[in-house]
C-alpha cells in the first residue's frame, strides 16, 4: 500500500514554483521573496543546481542570461547579481501602455524587460544612493527622480508589473495556487503643532501676537485672544471631526506625534504639558500612535532615541511606527537609525513635492540596506499624497486636487493595493489657508472606502 503522506509531500512540492537562477545572491532572495511570497503568496524555491531544475516536474522557470529548453524563461540584466552601488544606464521604454526598463532582448524571454531587477532597483531606492542634489531641507526631491522625469511616478509599476508576471504564470501553469489580495484604505495624521494657541506658553504666545501685529493680521490677534480665553475653539483642534469619520467609515488610522524640542522648523506643544499628553492618550484610545521624529532628529541619534521615550512613556507602550518630520529621509542612515531603535514600520515613503508612487510600489516592503546588502526587519508603508502636496507645491484647487487624489485610489485599487493617505490636524480645520479643505479629506475617506473598485 503506497505511503499517504509521502503522496500528499511529493503533491505539495510539485505545487511550489521552482525558480532556476545561475547564481543566488541576497539580491535576488530578497526581490523573489517579495514579489512571490509577500505580494502573490505564493510558494517558491529558488536553485542554482541545473540537474534538479530539469529533472522537476513541477511549475518551473528559468531566470539567467539563457534558457535550458522550453521552459518558461525571463530573461536576467545584471544588476541583481552585482554587489555594490554604481551608477544604472536605464534604457526607460513603453511596455503595454505603461514604462518598463532594464530591456532584455532574448526573443524567448516572457517578458522585454528585467522586471525583477526593475523592482529592486525602484523599492530599494537606488537612486537616492547615488550622487544628487538636495532640496533646501536636505532631501532628494520628486523632480530628481527617474519616475518623475519619465513621467510614471503615478502609477504603481511594480504592482503592475507583478500582476503581469501572475497572469503570465497562470496561463503556463494552471495549478499554481496565489494568496488573496484585498485592497486596504489607511489614514495617517502628523501632528505637528497640536493647537493653534492653546498652551504655547506665555513667551510663544507673545511672539506670536507680536508676529501678528507686523504683518497687520489683526484677525488673528482677535482668534488668538478668543482661543484662549476659552470663548472660541482653537482651529488646530479638528480630533472630535476625525473620530466621527473613524467612526462612520470604520477606516485604519495612524497617528505620528511631534515631540521635539522646539526649534526653527518644530513647534509643537511644550511635552510636558499635562493637556498635550492627554490629548496623545486620548489618541492611542481609537487609533494607533507613531513618533514623527523632529527634523533635528535626522541628524541626531540622541535626540532619536529621546524623542521615542517621551511618547513610550506617555503612552506607556512601546512605540514602533514612525514618520519623519519633513520627509527627511536619507537613505540608509535614517532607516538604520530607526531600526536600531526598534522601529518596525516606517510612512516616511512618499515625496513632498509631488503625489505619486516614490518606490514604484503600494505594498508594504521591507527596507533592503544596500550599502550593507542585507534584508532589514523595517516594514516600510509608502503614501500616494499629502494635502499639502497639492496645495503648497502644485497649488492645486480643490477640485483638481480631488481628481488627482481619486486616480491614485483607482490605481491601487486596480491592483489590490494599500492606499496611504497624509494629513495634518490643522489642514482639516475648515479655516483661513484650509478653508474647505476638510471636505476633500472626507471625499477621500468616501471613495477609498466604497468597495467599486
Amino acid at each position: 500500500m503506497p505511503d499517504v503522506k509521502l503522496i500528499t509531500f511529493a503533491i505539495n512540492i510539485l505545487d511550489m514554483l521552482l525558480i532556476y537562477t545561475h547564481k543566488i545572491t541576497k539580491r535576488v532572495k530578497f526581490t523573489f521573496k517579495l514579489i512571490f511570497k509577500q505580494m502573490l503568496g505564493l510558494e517558491f524555491d529558488l536553485t542554482s543546481n541545473a540537474d534538479k531544475f530539469i529533472a522537476y516536474a513541477g511549475s518551473k522557470f528559468t531566470y539567467s542570461n539563457s534558457s535550458f529548453g522550453k521552459e518558461m524563461f525571463f530573461q536576467s540584466s545584471d544588476l541583481l547579481f552585482q554587489t555594490g552601488i554604481e551608477g544604472q544606464e536605464l534604457n526607460v521604454f513603453s511596455f503595454e501602455k505603461n514604462k518598463a526598463f532594464f530591456p532584455v532582448y532574448n526573443n524567448r524571454s516572457s517578458l522585454p524587460f528585467d522586471a525583477f531587477a526593475a523592482t529592486f532597483f525602484l523599492v530599494t531606492r537606488y537612486e537616492e544612493y547615488l550622487p544628487y542634489m538636495r532640496d533646501r531641507f536636505g532631501r532628494f526631491d520628486a523632480p530628481q527622480s527617474i519616475s518623475s522625469k519619465y513621467e510614471f511616478l503615478r502609477k504603481p509599476l511594480v504592482n503592475i508589473w507583478v500582476y503581469k508576471i501572475k497572469d503570465l504564470l497562470k496561463v503556463r501553469f494552471s495549478d499554481l495556487v496565489f494568496g488573496s489580495r484585498k485592497f486596504q484604505f489607511v489614514s495617517t495624521i502628523d501632528i505637528d503643532s497640536a493647537y493653534a494657541y492653546k498652551y504655547k506658553g506665555t513667551v510663544r504666545t507673545f511672539g506670536g501676537i507680536l508676529s501678528s501685529l507686523v504683518k497687520f493680521e489683526l484677525s488673528k490677534i482677535a482668534e488668538r485672544f478668543l482661543v484662549i480665553a476659552g470663548l472660541h475653539k482653537d482651529p488646530f483642534d479638528t480630533y472630535a471631526f476625525q473620530l466621527q469619520l473613524l467612526k462612520t467609515y470604520r477606516f485604519t488610522s495612524i497617528y505620528f506625534i511631534l515631540l521635539g524640542d522646539y526649534s526653527k522648523y518644530d513647534k509643537n506643544i511644550p511635552v510636558n504639558n499635562r493637556h498635550f499628553q492627554t490629548l496623545i492618550k486620548s489618541l492611542g484610545d481609537y487609533a494607533e500612535v507613531g513618533i514623527h521624529p523632529s527634523y533635528d532628529s535626522n541628524d541626531s541619534f540622541d535626540k532619536l532615541k529621546t524623542e521615542i521615550e517621551r511618547l513610550s512613556k506617555i503612552l506607556n507602550r512601546e512605540i514602533t511606527k514612525s514618520r519623519q518630520h519633513f520627509l527627511k529621509l536619507t537613505f540608509p542612515s535614517t532607516y538604520r537609525n530607526l531600526i536600531n531603535l526598534d522601529i518596525t514600520d516606517d510612512y516616511t515613503m512618499g515625496y513632498a513635492a509631488e503625489p505619486g508612487f516614490r518606490a514604484g510600489i503600494c505594498d508594504p516592503y521591507y527596507f533592503y540596506d544596500l550599502d550593507l546588502e542585507t534584508e532589514t526587519n523595517l516594514l516600510i508603508h509608502p503614501f500616494q499624497y499629502m494635502e499639502g502636496t497639492l496645495k503648497d507645491y502644485m497649488y492645486k484647487t480643490r477640485e483638481q486636487s480631488l481628481e488627482i487624489i481619486k486616480m491614485l485610489i483607482d490605481e491601487v485599487k486596480a491592483v489590490d493595493g494599500t492606499f496611504v493617505s497624509l494629513w495634518h490636524n490643522e489642514s482639516l480645520s475648515n479655516a483661513n489657508h484650509w478653508k474647505g479643505w476638510h471636505e476633500i479629506y472626507i471625499e477621500t475617506i468616501r471613495y477609498a472606502c466604497s468597495s467599486e473598485k
